[in-house]
């Protein structure tokens, strides 16, 4: 095999739904405060008998039962998160028990909002190396658990879910090569700190950061596929804020892709976005089989990744 691709997705988001006339009623805030500045109408909690390993767990299983797999037909685990309380077992190996997968190595990645773009690149050199054959990759966070709730500036921002892919081995590639990198003098523009642990950001840092150095980046994993902007026929970026994603989508160039807007309805969900927002628009039917679409993360540490898949 030349190469890997991604044979299906799938996702999961908790129940409950938190609007932002919810919010109001926490914080001094309001629906149009909220959506004039970061386009989020509402996003999904995760209760407290709901943790990180059994989001990921859920989303993992759409994925394996989309691509007609079975647990025993996985041989690693890959989870993105920024949000495990327990620092062993890792969340990959609670996910590989809930779901009854034998013998898969298990791994965590913490690349916060980066995460998920981090990962699937893992499994892509993984599965070309030959050190598995079939990969299971998870971006999972519950966001509400390290959020003050008290901070208007973060807790209109977040939202739990999880988002997953099947990655195997391919006779063409179909998973770009990936850029990747960081910006460490910026690293604590995102931060999960203290303890407890709290979500904090500098977010006029970030957008700037994000609208003007970012679209260079992006530009330049699409030159790594081999492909033009104009070619794509999606763009999943991290789903951090609308007023960043709309004209970051347009500065790369993609004039004909479908632009992911999931942070509307979904808030920021660190790892999950982008696997999550991707599956979305696959389950609609807005991006089809074969279409090469651009994931790209970008957040803490200040993190970047991204390739230019074909959608399963």
């Amino acid at each position: 095999m030349n190469g890997s691709r991604i044979a299906a997705v799938g996702h999961y988001q908790p129940a409950k739904v938190l609007t932002n006339e919810d919010l109001a009623g926490l914080v001094d805030t309001s629906d149009e405060w909220i959506r004039s500045r970061v386009g989020i109408r509402t996003r999904h909690i995760a209760g407290p008998d709901e943790p990180v390993d059994e989001l990921a767990a859920h989303a993992a299983a759409k994925a394996l039962a989309a691509a007609g797999l079975t647990p025993a037909d996985i041989d690693l685990v890959l989870v993105a998160t920024s949000t495990a309380v327990d620092r062993s077992p890792n969340t990959a190996a609670r996910v590989a028990a809930r779901l009854g997968i034998p013998q898969a190595a298990t791994m965590d990645l913490n690349v916060v909002c980066a995460g998920f773009t981090h990962a699937l690149a893992t499994a892509d050199h993984a599965v070309r190396a030959g050190g598995a054959s079939r990969v299971l990759v998870i971006g999972a966070d519950k966001m509400s658990d390290v959020t003050d709730w008290s901070d208007r500036s973060t807790c209109v921002l977040v939202g739990d879910g999880a988002g997953a892919a099947v990655v195997e081995a391919a006779d063409e590639p179909a998973i770009g090569p990936v850029l990747w990198g960081s910006v460490p003098e910026m690293g604590n523009a995102v931060r999960i700190e203290g303890t407890p642990p709290r979500f904090a950001q500098e977010g006029q840092s970030v957008y700037r950061w994000a609208t003007t150095q970012l679209p260079a980046i992006a530009r330049r994993a699409c030159e790594r596929a081999g492909l033009e902007p104009a070619d794509l026929a999606g763009v999943v970026l991290h789903q951090a804020n609308l007023r960043i994603i709309e004209p970051l989508a347009e500065k790369i160039g993609a004039v004909n892709a479908v632009v992911a807007r999931d942070v509307t309805e979904s808030g920021n969900t660190s790892a999950a976005s982008i696997p999550l927002a991707f599956s979305k628009l696959v389950e609609q039917g807005a991006l089809v089989t074969g279409d090469p679409v651009l994931l790209f993360g970008f957040g803490g540490n200040l993190s970047y990744a991204g390739q230019v898949v074909r959608c399963p």
